[in-house]
Protein backbone atom coordinates (compact mmCIF):
# COMPACT_ATOMS: atom_id res chain seq x y z
CA UNK A 1 0.00 0.00 0.00
CA UNK A 2 1.40 3.22 0.72
CA UNK A 3 4.17 4.56 2.84
CA UNK A 4 2.56 4.77 6.61
CA UNK A 5 4.97 5.63 9.62
CA UNK A 6 3.75 3.68 12.37
CA UNK A 7 6.63 4.99 14.75
CA UNK A 8 6.45 1.70 16.83
CA UNK A 9 10.20 2.85 17.77
CA UNK A 10 8.63 5.93 19.43
CA UNK A 11 6.50 4.26 22.01
CA UNK A 12 3.37 4.89 20.02
CA UNK A 13 0.88 2.52 18.70
CA UNK A 14 1.65 1.02 15.21
CA UNK A 15 -0.91 0.95 12.34
CA UNK A 16 -1.47 -2.67 12.75
CA UNK A 17 -2.71 -2.15 16.27
CA UNK A 18 -4.90 0.36 14.56
CA UNK A 19 -6.33 -1.89 12.52
CA UNK A 20 -6.96 -4.25 15.50
CA UNK A 21 -8.74 -1.20 17.54
CA UNK A 22 -10.96 -0.32 14.47
CA UNK A 23 -11.76 -4.19 13.28
CA UNK A 24 -10.52 -4.12 9.90
CA UNK A 25 -7.15 -4.94 7.85
CA UNK A 26 -4.00 -3.31 7.65
CA UNK A 27 -4.41 -2.20 4.04
CA UNK A 28 -7.82 -0.60 4.66
CA UNK A 29 -5.90 1.52 7.49
CA UNK A 30 -3.33 2.00 4.57
CA UNK A 31 -6.13 3.53 1.82
CA UNK A 32 -7.03 5.86 4.92
CA UNK A 33 -4.07 7.16 5.43
CA UNK A 34 -3.22 7.80 1.78
CA UNK A 35 -6.11 9.45 0.74
CA UNK A 36 -7.89 6.74 -1.01
CA UNK A 37 -11.36 6.78 -1.49
CA UNK A 38 -12.17 3.01 -1.55
CA UNK A 39 -13.15 2.98 1.51
CA UNK A 40 -17.08 2.89 3.42
CA UNK A 41 -17.78 6.29 4.93
CA UNK A 42 -18.22 4.64 8.39
CA UNK A 43 -14.83 2.61 8.15
CA UNK A 44 -13.25 5.80 7.36
CA UNK A 45 -14.69 7.82 10.15
CA UNK A 46 -13.47 5.07 12.65
CA UNK A 47 -10.41 4.60 11.15
CA UNK A 48 -9.46 8.15 11.08
CA UNK A 49 -10.91 8.70 14.54
CA UNK A 50 -8.04 6.48 15.57
CA UNK A 51 -5.62 8.34 13.71
CA UNK A 52 -6.24 11.33 15.05
CA UNK A 53 -6.01 10.02 18.98
CA UNK A 54 -3.19 8.33 17.97
CA UNK A 55 -1.18 11.51 16.96
CA UNK A 56 -1.37 10.66 13.18
CA UNK A 57 -1.75 12.80 10.20
CA UNK A 58 -3.85 11.87 6.91
CA UNK A 59 -1.81 12.50 3.98
CA UNK A 60 -3.11 13.59 0.96
CA UNK A 61 -3.06 11.69 -2.44
CA UNK A 62 -0.24 12.51 -4.37
CA UNK A 63 -0.38 13.01 -7.90
CA UNK A 64 0.70 9.63 -9.65
CA UNK A 65 -0.84 7.50 -6.41
CA UNK A 66 -0.88 3.85 -7.36
CA UNK A 67 -4.14 3.14 -8.49
CA UNK A 68 -5.88 -0.63 -6.98
CA UNK A 69 -4.96 -3.73 -8.47
CA UNK A 70 -6.54 -6.88 -8.34
CA UNK A 71 -4.63 -10.07 -8.88
CA UNK A 72 -6.51 -12.89 -10.87
CA UNK A 73 -4.97 -16.37 -10.05
CA UNK A 74 -5.25 -19.62 -12.50
CA UNK A 75 -4.31 -23.00 -12.18
CA UNK A 76 -3.80 -22.83 -16.14
CA UNK A 77 -4.66 -20.45 -18.99
CA UNK A 78 -4.49 -22.19 -22.17
CA UNK A 79 -8.38 -22.66 -22.16
CA UNK A 80 -11.11 -20.36 -23.66
CA UNK A 81 -13.37 -21.16 -20.47
CA UNK A 82 -10.13 -19.05 -18.61
CA UNK A 83 -11.10 -16.55 -21.29
CA UNK A 84 -14.28 -16.35 -20.46
CA UNK A 85 -13.82 -15.65 -16.48
CA UNK A 86 -10.90 -13.11 -17.70
CA UNK A 87 -13.54 -11.08 -19.71
CA UNK A 88 -16.02 -10.68 -16.87
CA UNK A 89 -13.60 -9.39 -14.48
CA UNK A 90 -12.25 -7.19 -16.80
CA UNK A 91 -15.41 -5.68 -17.33
CA UNK A 92 -16.34 -5.03 -13.99
CA UNK A 93 -12.60 -3.81 -12.83
CA UNK A 94 -11.97 -1.72 -15.91
CA UNK A 95 -15.82 0.14 -14.78
CA UNK A 96 -14.28 0.64 -11.19
CA UNK A 97 -10.89 1.83 -12.22
CA UNK A 98 -8.85 -1.24 -10.97
CA UNK A 99 -6.00 -2.71 -12.39
CA UNK A 100 -5.86 -6.67 -13.03
CA UNK A 101 -2.94 -8.76 -12.91
CA UNK A 102 -3.53 -12.12 -14.11
CA UNK A 103 -0.95 -15.31 -13.21
CA UNK A 104 -0.83 -18.74 -13.76
CA UNK A 105 0.58 -21.14 -11.05
CA UNK A 106 0.28 -24.44 -12.88
CA UNK A 107 -0.36 -26.11 -9.82
CA UNK A 108 3.40 -26.05 -8.76
CA UNK A 109 4.28 -24.89 -5.46
CA UNK A 110 7.37 -22.95 -6.90
CA UNK A 111 5.21 -20.91 -8.98
CA UNK A 112 2.61 -19.99 -6.10
CA UNK A 113 5.81 -18.80 -3.87
CA UNK A 114 6.79 -16.86 -6.62
CA UNK A 115 3.19 -15.57 -7.30
CA UNK A 116 2.95 -14.56 -3.33
CA UNK A 117 6.58 -12.77 -3.41
CA UNK A 118 5.20 -10.81 -6.09
CA UNK A 119 1.96 -9.63 -5.11
CA UNK A 120 3.75 -8.72 -1.50
CA UNK A 121 5.98 -6.43 -3.85
CA UNK A 122 2.92 -4.97 -5.60
CA UNK A 123 0.77 -4.35 -2.41
CA UNK A 124 -2.27 -5.69 -4.35
CA UNK A 125 -6.06 -5.11 -3.16
CA UNK A 126 -7.28 -8.26 -3.61
CA UNK A 127 -7.08 -11.88 -5.06
CA UNK A 128 -9.72 -13.78 -7.04
CA UNK A 129 -8.54 -17.37 -7.10
CA UNK A 130 -9.72 -19.77 -9.89
CA UNK A 131 -9.90 -22.98 -9.21
CA UNK A 132 -6.81 -23.24 -7.33
CA UNK A 133 -5.77 -24.86 -4.44
CA UNK A 134 -3.24 -22.85 -2.74
CA UNK A 135 -0.68 -24.29 -0.07
CA UNK A 136 -2.10 -23.76 3.03
CA UNK A 137 0.69 -21.74 4.74
CA UNK A 138 0.31 -19.13 1.27
CA UNK A 139 -3.20 -18.76 2.72
CA UNK A 140 -2.15 -18.15 5.90
CA UNK A 141 0.13 -15.56 4.80
CA UNK A 142 -2.79 -13.55 2.66
CA UNK A 143 -4.78 -13.41 6.20
CA UNK A 144 -1.51 -12.10 7.70
CA UNK A 145 -1.27 -9.70 4.75
CA UNK A 146 -4.66 -8.58 4.83
CA UNK A 147 -5.40 -9.42 1.49
CA UNK A 148 -8.85 -9.98 0.53
CA UNK A 149 -9.56 -13.54 -1.01
CA UNK A 150 -12.51 -14.89 -2.86
CA UNK A 151 -12.45 -18.20 -4.72
CA UNK A 152 -14.32 -19.01 -7.93
CA UNK A 153 -14.96 -22.89 -8.87
CA UNK A 154 -13.73 -23.80 -5.85
CA UNK A 155 -11.30 -26.93 -6.45
CA UNK A 156 -12.59 -28.23 -3.00
CA UNK A 157 -13.40 -26.62 1.10
CA UNK A 158 -10.72 -23.14 0.63
CA UNK A 159 -7.93 -23.29 3.45
CA UNK A 160 -9.50 -19.80 4.93
CA UNK A 161 -12.80 -18.97 5.62
CA UNK A 162 -13.06 -16.89 2.13
CA UNK A 163 -16.16 -16.11 0.46
CA UNK A 164 -17.19 -18.84 -2.87
CA UNK A 165 -18.48 -18.24 -6.28
CA UNK A 166 -19.37 -20.91 -8.92
CA UNK A 167 -22.00 -22.98 -11.08
CA UNK A 168 -25.25 -25.37 -10.26
CA UNK A 169 -23.14 -28.24 -11.18
CA UNK A 170 -25.07 -30.86 -9.96
CA UNK A 171 -28.48 -29.58 -11.80
CA UNK A 172 -26.20 -28.77 -14.61
CA UNK A 173 -25.16 -32.50 -14.61
CA UNK A 174 -28.73 -33.34 -14.31
CA UNK A 175 -30.62 -30.82 -16.90
CA UNK A 176 -27.96 -32.92 -19.36
CA UNK A 177 -29.00 -36.10 -18.79
CA UNK A 178 -32.64 -35.55 -18.55
CA UNK A 179 -32.28 -34.01 -21.70
CA UNK A 180 -30.85 -37.19 -23.82
CA UNK A 181 -33.19 -39.10 -21.57
CA UNK A 182 -36.39 -37.23 -23.07
CA UNK A 183 -35.11 -37.81 -26.31
CA UNK A 184 -35.18 -41.30 -25.40
CA UNK A 185 -31.48 -42.31 -24.91
CA UNK A 186 -31.01 -44.95 -22.26
CA UNK A 187 -27.55 -45.95 -22.94
CA UNK A 188 -25.60 -42.48 -21.68
CA UNK A 189 -22.08 -42.28 -21.75
CA UNK A 190 -20.08 -39.53 -19.62
CA UNK A 191 -17.24 -38.23 -20.06
CA UNK A 192 -16.18 -36.69 -16.31
CA UNK A 193 -13.64 -34.53 -15.22
CA UNK A 194 -10.75 -34.69 -12.90
CA UNK A 195 -12.51 -36.36 -9.49
CA UNK A 196 -10.12 -33.76 -7.49
CA UNK A 197 -12.45 -30.83 -8.14
CA UNK A 198 -15.51 -30.37 -6.71
CA UNK A 199 -17.16 -29.47 -10.28
CA UNK A 200 -16.19 -32.55 -11.60
CA UNK A 201 -18.03 -34.61 -8.64
CA UNK A 202 -21.18 -32.46 -9.03
CA UNK A 203 -21.50 -33.35 -12.60
CA UNK A 204 -21.29 -37.04 -11.97
CA UNK A 205 -23.32 -36.71 -9.20
CA UNK A 206 -25.91 -34.98 -11.44
CA UNK A 207 -26.02 -37.61 -14.26
CA UNK A 208 -26.13 -40.55 -11.85
CA UNK A 209 -29.24 -38.63 -10.47
CA UNK A 210 -31.09 -38.13 -13.57
CA UNK A 211 -30.24 -42.14 -14.34
CA UNK A 212 -32.04 -43.19 -10.87
CA UNK A 213 -35.13 -41.09 -11.09
CA UNK A 214 -35.32 -42.48 -14.66
CA UNK A 215 -35.00 -45.75 -12.94
CA UNK A 216 -31.92 -46.62 -15.20
CA UNK A 217 -28.82 -48.29 -13.26
CA UNK A 218 -25.79 -46.03 -13.81
CA UNK A 219 -23.27 -48.60 -15.40
CA UNK A 220 -19.88 -47.60 -14.54
CA UNK A 221 -18.38 -48.77 -17.75
CA UNK A 222 -20.10 -46.05 -19.63
CA UNK A 223 -18.19 -43.01 -16.84
CA UNK A 224 -14.79 -42.64 -18.52
CA UNK A 225 -12.80 -39.66 -17.02
CA UNK A 226 -11.03 -36.58 -18.60
CA UNK A 227 -9.21 -33.31 -17.98
CA UNK A 228 -11.31 -30.91 -19.18
CA UNK A 229 -9.06 -30.89 -22.35
CA UNK A 230 -10.34 -31.73 -26.67
CA UNK A 231 -7.56 -34.62 -26.40
CA UNK A 232 -8.99 -36.15 -23.38
CA UNK A 233 -12.66 -36.12 -25.20
CA UNK A 234 -11.50 -37.47 -27.63
CA UNK A 235 -9.33 -40.90 -26.19
CA UNK A 236 -12.66 -40.76 -23.67
CA UNK A 237 -14.52 -41.46 -26.66
CA UNK A 238 -12.43 -43.51 -28.37
CA UNK A 239 -12.94 -45.87 -25.43
CA UNK A 240 -16.52 -45.57 -25.01
CA UNK A 241 -16.74 -46.66 -28.66
CA UNK A 242 -14.30 -49.71 -27.98
CA UNK A 243 -17.15 -51.16 -25.72
CA UNK A 244 -19.55 -54.34 -26.82
CA UNK A 245 -22.33 -52.33 -26.51
CA UNK A 246 -21.32 -48.47 -27.13
CA UNK A 247 -23.58 -45.88 -25.82
CA UNK A 248 -25.79 -43.85 -28.09
CA UNK A 249 -25.43 -40.31 -26.33
CA UNK A 250 -22.45 -38.93 -24.52
CA UNK A 251 -22.60 -36.01 -21.79
CA UNK A 252 -19.12 -34.51 -21.41
CA UNK A 253 -18.62 -32.49 -18.45
CA UNK A 254 -17.00 -29.28 -20.74
CA UNK A 255 -17.45 -28.56 -24.14
CA UNK A 256 -13.61 -28.83 -25.00
CA UNK A 257 -14.20 -32.57 -24.25
CA UNK A 258 -17.35 -33.07 -26.44
CA UNK A 259 -15.76 -31.37 -29.83
CA UNK A 260 -12.68 -33.99 -29.04
CA UNK A 261 -15.28 -36.69 -28.45
CA UNK A 262 -17.12 -35.27 -31.77
CA UNK A 263 -13.80 -35.13 -33.75
CA UNK A 264 -12.95 -39.11 -32.64
CA UNK A 265 -16.67 -40.19 -33.71
CA UNK A 266 -15.95 -38.45 -37.34
CA UNK A 267 -12.90 -40.34 -37.53
CA UNK A 268 -14.88 -43.02 -37.00
CA UNK A 269 -17.27 -42.77 -39.88
CA UNK A 270 -20.01 -41.59 -37.26
CA UNK A 271 -22.39 -38.53 -37.02
CA UNK A 272 -23.56 -36.29 -34.55
CA UNK A 273 -26.55 -36.59 -34.01
CA UNK A 274 -27.40 -39.43 -36.01
CA UNK A 275 -25.07 -41.81 -34.72
CA UNK A 276 -24.68 -40.31 -31.12
CA UNK A 277 -26.04 -37.86 -29.42
CA UNK A 278 -23.46 -35.23 -27.74
CA UNK A 279 -24.32 -32.73 -25.42
CA UNK A 280 -20.89 -30.24 -23.66
CA UNK A 281 -20.87 -27.67 -20.38
CA UNK A 282 -19.60 -24.63 -20.41
CA UNK A 283 -21.51 -22.91 -23.67
CA UNK A 284 -18.06 -21.20 -25.01
CA UNK A 285 -18.63 -19.03 -27.58
CA UNK A 286 -17.23 -21.57 -30.13
CA UNK A 287 -19.47 -24.16 -29.50
CA UNK A 288 -22.41 -22.30 -31.54
CA UNK A 289 -20.29 -23.16 -35.06
CA UNK A 290 -18.84 -25.97 -34.41
CA UNK A 291 -19.96 -28.93 -36.53
CA UNK A 292 -23.12 -29.43 -35.72
CA UNK A 293 -23.68 -26.63 -33.53
CA UNK A 294 -23.13 -27.95 -29.71
CA UNK A 295 -26.21 -28.48 -27.52
CA UNK A 296 -24.57 -27.67 -23.97
CA UNK A 297 -25.10 -26.52 -20.31
CA UNK A 298 -24.64 -22.65 -20.17
CA UNK A 299 -22.31 -22.03 -17.41
CA UNK A 300 -21.89 -18.00 -16.35
CA UNK A 301 -18.55 -18.34 -16.55
CA UNK A 302 -18.35 -14.26 -17.22
CA UNK A 303 -20.86 -13.74 -14.62
CA UNK A 304 -18.60 -15.46 -12.32
CA UNK A 305 -15.78 -13.28 -12.77
CA UNK A 306 -17.69 -10.23 -12.66
CA UNK A 307 -19.29 -11.22 -9.29
CA UNK A 308 -16.14 -12.03 -7.87
CA UNK A 309 -14.87 -8.37 -8.80
CA UNK A 310 -18.02 -7.16 -6.73
CA UNK A 311 -17.19 -9.23 -3.82
CA UNK A 312 -13.48 -8.78 -3.40
CA UNK A 313 -14.30 -4.91 -3.72
CA UNK A 314 -16.75 -4.90 -0.83
CA UNK A 315 -14.18 -7.14 1.12
CA UNK A 316 -11.51 -4.01 0.39
CA UNK A 317 -14.20 -1.88 1.90
CA UNK A 318 -14.18 -4.30 5.27
CA UNK A 319 -17.69 -5.13 3.76
CA UNK A 320 -19.33 -8.60 4.00
CA UNK A 321 -20.85 -10.48 0.81
CA UNK A 322 -24.61 -10.74 1.03
CA UNK A 323 -23.94 -14.74 1.36
CA UNK A 324 -20.26 -16.18 1.47
CA UNK A 325 -21.30 -19.40 -0.61
CA UNK A 326 -23.15 -18.51 -4.37
CA UNK A 327 -23.77 -20.79 -7.06
CA UNK A 328 -25.03 -18.95 -10.30
CA UNK A 329 -27.73 -21.28 -12.01
CA UNK A 330 -26.87 -23.12 -15.49
CA UNK A 331 -28.98 -23.53 -18.20
CA UNK A 332 -29.73 -26.00 -21.27
CA UNK A 333 -29.08 -24.57 -24.55
CA UNK A 334 -30.39 -26.94 -26.98
CA UNK A 335 -28.66 -27.10 -30.62
CA UNK A 336 -28.40 -29.48 -33.11
CA UNK A 337 -26.34 -32.37 -31.53
CA UNK A 338 -28.87 -33.74 -29.74
CA UNK A 339 -31.11 -36.44 -31.28
CA UNK A 340 -33.65 -39.20 -30.59
CA UNK A 341 -31.89 -42.55 -31.33
CA UNK A 342 -31.51 -43.98 -34.41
Amino acid sequence: MGQVGARGAEGKVTITEIARQAGVSVPTVSRVVNGRSDVAPQTRARVEDLLRRHGYRRRPAAPGTRAALLDLVFDDLDSPWAVEIIRGVEEVAHAAGVGTVVSAIHGRSGDAREWMRNLRARASDGVILVTSALDPTLYEELRILGVPLVVVDPAGSPALDAPTIGAANWSGGMAATEHLLSLGHRRIGLIAGPPRLLCSRARLDGYCAALESAGITMDPSLVVTGDFRPESGFTACTTLLDLPEPPTALFAASDQMALGAIEALRRRGLRVPEDMSVVGFDDLPEVRWSAPPLTTIRQPLADMGALAVRTVLRLTRDEQPDSPRVELGTDLVVRASTAPPA
